[in-house]
């Protein structure tokens, strides 16, 4: 198999592994990287944080087992442009740095192995977690606990001060939700990066990991803009305009379709 069937293949588990499937993913743009060697080191790591847990009912450690990650140095990716190797888990375990799902992928692997209830959240922005049934959330990043009034602020300073925060971004998230998400993540930055070979991987992994969006099929059609294959960012274009309800976004596909090439006639 290769490393997409893999990554497939791990959300089909009982239960699901998405850190496992994220290693895939990694090796999906390394085939240097070997998951097995990740998952190694990831057993080391659990030992370490097993070590330095208080001694607490399962319940109550999900903020320290985030807080001795910090302290272990797995921190918020820093660096500015945000590099793809902080949303590949192999790198994030090697560096310590990482984005907040990347941080929380890995948190909840280990949560899930010192048998600590957690669940991810897919909350716009900025990935959270929760320990199931608490009325707070948890910053994969060192651990803060996050009320309603937290989330809104923190939703208003990314979106700006009108939105509004709803049951929706506090909903918990499917494994395969996580991995299409760490797959969008990756597409950004790969662009962002002119890595538009690495990116379009990563935009195909979107569209097979679940629901898509018209901004999912907008971003490969750039994608394809950028490698000129006309026909395959036409296809993704008119599936973008029967997605989109925004009556501006139409007549802006709807030019740029204009301005495409038709595809050759085939002679029968």
């Amino acid at each position: 198999m290769n490393p997409r069937q893999h990554c497939l293949l791990c959300l089909q588990r009982t239960p699901a592994a998405p850190f496992e499937a994220a290693l895939w993913i990694a090796a999906e743009h390394d085939p240097g990287v070997l998951p097995g060697d990740s998952l190694n080191r990831l057993q080391h790591l659990q030992l370490d944080v097993a070590h330095h847990l208080p001694i607490l009912p399962p319940r109550e450690l999900a903020q320290p087992l985030l807080r001795t990650l910090s302290t272990l140095g797995f921190q918020q990716e820093e660096y500015r442009p945000i590099r793809p190797q902080a949303a590949l888990l192999d790198q994030v375990l090697q560096r310590r740095r990482g984005q907040p799902l990347a941080l929380a992928l890995l948190a909840l692997e280990i949560a899930q192995r010192l048998a600590i209830p957690l669940e991810g959240v897919n909350f716009p922005g900025h990935f959270l977690l929760r320990v199931p049934g608490a009325d707070y959330l948890l910053d994969p990043c060192g651990g803060r606990r996050l009320y309603p009034s937290d989330c809104r602020e923190l939703l208003q300073r990314q979106y700006g001060a009108r939105a509004s925060l709803s049951a929706e971004h506090l909903a918990a998230a499917t494994p395969a939700q996580m991995l299409q998400r760490l797959s969008r993540n990756l597409r950004h930055l790969h662009t962002q990066h002119d890595d538009y070979l690495a990116a379009l991987v990563d935009a195909e992994r979107v569209m097979q990991l679940g629901p898509v969006l018209s901004t999912d099929y907008l971003a490969r059609a750039g994608l394809y803009q950028r490698l000129n294959c006309p026909q395959a960012e036409r296809f993704d274009l008119e599936h973008a305009l029967l997605l989109s309800d925004d009556p501006v976004q139409r007549l802006q596909l709807t030019e740029r379709l204009e301005q495409l090439p038709l595809a050759p006639r085939s002679l029968h």
